[in-house]
């Protein structure tokens, strides 16, 4: 149960990071020679999974990366609206995911504090 609660709470943590990001993005569409920036999480959650010892998911963090080999624009600018508006979908329903598992494991926690 506690590996599921912290597994939560990585992934709500992963997804808000990622929204500021490209928030962010968002924001910067406009700005001469911004270039974008993602968020890497889940490939660092696999790597931690396989390593077949103990994974600390409470310590586990997004990295803020720029990807390579984005075109830009005529003004150095490489964010693309429809590509970030379609990632912003993308992570409020992974977002919602996480919140339903938290929802869950806090029930389950809740009726077994509750037992006679």
């Amino acid at each position: 149960m506690m590996r599921s609660l912290y597994s939560g709470v990585a992934g709500l943590v992963n997804h808000q990071v990622r929204m500021d990001v490209l928030g962010n993005n968002i924001a910067n569409v406009n700005t001469p020679g911004y270039r974008r920036r993602v968020v890497e999480f889940e490939t660092l959650l696999a790597e931690a999974l396989e390593s077949g010892g103990r994974v600390d998911l409470a310590g586990l963090r997004p990295q803020i990366v720029r990807p390579a080999g984005a075109p830009v624009n005529a003004n150095g600018n490489d964010v693309s609206m429809e590509t970030e508006v379609g990632e912003l979908i993308e992570n409020a329903s992974a977002y919602k995911v996480y919140l339903r598992l938290l929802a869950k494991v806090y029930h389950q926690m809740e009726l077994a504090i509750n037992q006679p």
